[in-house]
């Protein structure tokens, strides 16, 4: 198949080739929009990506770049999984068919990758802290670039944002937020704000007096003239609107704006750029605008993998995705216990609670993009008698660690904190992977923690944190489908602590823990036709660790091979070696796992084989060990 880049359409190749994007005209710029959009739709469908959230944004990405200049000018994107655009605008668009593939460009703002990407990130709630660090930088130093920083209307359920919006107006006078609001995150947003936000939407008296508001503005001569016009007329807006939020917070508020009309989004952020005083632009865009399938979908084009250009139809896997065996097995188990409930920060349907609130609504809790709150309701819920399952991805979740040690280890209190997508999330790349929550967690006293080989052990260990009420659990589980076992019909509560010796030997313990038992059992059997006499251990628990059974092992084996989908440091062999350690132990212990860095995006084939996780480079480090080098 061609590839996408290889022949731009007219307009993008000819910003490639140095057309400046601010002396097109009115009709090219509605061409060039269309072409971002087809060629987003055709690059995507290969590489997989974030659809939905930048066929949204084209237009205003196009007004923000005609208006400001980067890199002098910063622009700066919340979370920045909506910032394809603004790469096609600022010379990438030839290696757009390299999105989140290895050695290509990332899906995200990374600073290292371009002088105009201002700010890199992969989580909600950066964005205002950032740039106003950075306006208060230019303000120390003299200078007069703009700073703009545009937040979806979801990441203002995020703690972060609020805390730097109670402090803009008063560190900075020359400030712009861009609220993007499409009325979703990723599921649709919820709680008073997203409430709010659709009640300036739906002020007419409100919108007429700000259309005519702006066009009395800008037919005034001089900036003096026009800044005590603007201060008279907001005032005036907040008589008419009683929702001032904003307004009360030091900003001043321009909006709600048609996000796809290029021309009034140019003039509203030029008047803008004008303000002596923070200024909040209220954008309303479609997310998925221009491609039905997205538009009428806008969660599964959130971030999706390849698709059908023709009617964004998806390969289904047969196997059950670990997500989708935790929303099934936790529905089986809340069916017979009133006492289970379900708390996810805005992503019911990436954690699949959506299965779970489509049976019991009324135990099932969307708190927004809440991380940190997530974990604190879920403790107060647990002082009350509920069982509150947290579901949240593991590179999410490292928000909520300081509630989880002061608020539920502290206090003894039974959360069962769920973390998805915890390991390598290959193609998102370092902002996603799920690489430190063991070291994060497991030095919290009176904490379980675990992580299943399979499915069915899964769920098992569901079934087990639904039985401990004095301490908190978690566990963590991979992204992506699972091995392919059959679901038990009733799970049945593990022994706490215990591994599963799934092979005995006298020479190697391979102890495995959650989806590397696949690696360890190919590695086990290339050491037996190596001539090593080699067990497999799967060892289910983090904390606590078999002790028994590690000790056992390390008395009558050479070497200890822990593996597991983590960073060595302060991982799962980390604790393993300490173990060992404290008994004056002599065995070897040698840990497998992802490296002392930032692991890149890419497949996970290729980064397993660039880090020495395959099947193969174990084996041949284990053989090197042997041979002489212990």
């Amino acid at each position: 198949m061609t590839s996408p880049s290889s022949k731009l359409p007219p307009l993008l190749a000819r910003l490639r080739e140095g057309e400046n994007l601010k002396n097109l005209t009115a009709e090219e710029l509605v061409q060039l929009a269309d072409e971002i959009r087809h060629y987003l739709v055709e690059t995507l469908s290969i590489t997989g990506g974030h659809l939905a959230p930048n066929l949204g944004i084209v237009e205003l990405c196009i007004a923000m770049h005609r208006v400001l200049s980067t890199p002098v000018d910063k622009i700066l994107f919340d979370v920045s999984h909506q910032c394809y655009v603004h790469k096609i605008l600022t010379g990438r668009s030839a290696e757009m068919s390299g999105i989140r593939q290895f050695g290509g460009i990332s899906g995200f703002c990374k600073r290292s990758e371009s002088e105009h990407d201002a700010y890199g990130a992969g989580h909600a709630g950066t964005a205002l802290s950032a740039a106003l660090g950075m306006a208060v930088a230019r303000d120390l130093a003299g200078e007069d670039y703009h700073v703009a920083a545009v937040v979806g209307d979801g990441a203002f359920t995020c703690g972060t944002t609020l805390e730097a919006l109670n402090n803009i107006a008063s560190h900075t006078r020359k400030f712009i937020l861009v609220l993007n609001d499409n009325e979703w995150s990723i599921d649709k947003n919820v709680g008073a704000l997203a409430r709010y936000f659709a009640s300036l939407q739906e002020t007419s008296a409100y919108t007429w007096l700000r259309d005519k508001s702006i066009k009395f503005i800008e037919g005034l001569a001089g900036k003096s003239m026009r800044d005590q016009a603007s201060k008279l007329v907001t005032a005036a807006r907040a008589v008419i609107n009683p929702l001032s939020f904003f307004r009360e917070m030091g900003l001043n508020y321009y909006g709600p704006i048609d996000g796809h009309d290029i021309a009034r989004l140019e003039k509203v952020l030029r008047i803008a750029t004008r303000q002596n005083e923070p200024v909040v632009l209220h954008i309303i865009t479609q997310k998925g605008k221009g491609y039905a399938p997205a538009a009428q979908n806008p969660t599964k084009f959130h971030g999706v993998g390849q698709y059908n250009v023709t009617d964004g139809s998806t390969k289904a896997s047969s196997r059950l995705t670990y997500s989708e065996v935790f929303g099934t097995v936790l529905s089986r188990l809340a069916a017979d216990d009133p006492a289970v409930t379900a708390i996810t920060a805005a992503m019911p349907s990436g954690t699949k609670l959506d299965i779970f609130r489509n049976q019991f609504p009324k135990r099932f809790f969307d708190v927004g993009i809440a991380e940190e709150h997530a974990a604190l309701f879920a403790c107060g819920q647990a002082t009350q008698g509920l069982k509150p399952y947290v579901a949240i991805y593991s590179t999410f979740m490292q928000r909520a660690v300081d509630m989880i040690h002061h608020d539920a280890a502290l206090q003894k209190l039974p959360v069962r904190f769920c973390m998805d997508r915890a390991g390598l999330s290959p193609d998102d790349g370092p902002t996603h992977h799920g690489l430190y929550d063991i070291s994060m967690l497991r030095c919290i006293p009176d904490l379980i923690m675990m992580q299943p080989a399979d499915e069915a052990e899964f769920a098992h260990m569901l079934a087990t944190m639904n039985e401990i009420n004095d301490c908190p659990s978690a566990i963590r589980y991979p992204r992506g489908c699972g091995e392919g076992v059959e679901l038990p019909e009733t799970p049945t509560p593990l022994p706490v602590g215990k591994a599963e010796v799934r092979a005995d030997g006298a020479e190697v313990a391979l102890v495995a823990l959650g989806n590397m038992n696949a690696v360890a059992a190919v590695v086990r059997e290339s050491l037996l036709a190596a001539g090593v006499d080699c067990a497999h251990i799967n060892a289910r628990f983090i904390k606590p660790l078999d002790e028994e059974c590690l000790l056992g092992f390390a008395r009558k084996c050479k070497l200890i091979v822990t593996l597991e989908d983590h960073t060595v440091v302060g991982g799962f062999g980390s604790a393993v070696q300490e173990l060992l350690s404290d008994h004056g132990g002599s065995t070897q212990v040698l840990p497998i796992g992802w490296p002392d860095e930032f692991v890149e995006h890419g497949t996970l084939e290729l980064l397993r084989a660039k880090h020495g996780l395959t099947p193969e480079n174990i084996t041949s480090r284990i053989l090197h060990k042997l041979n002489g080098n212990i």
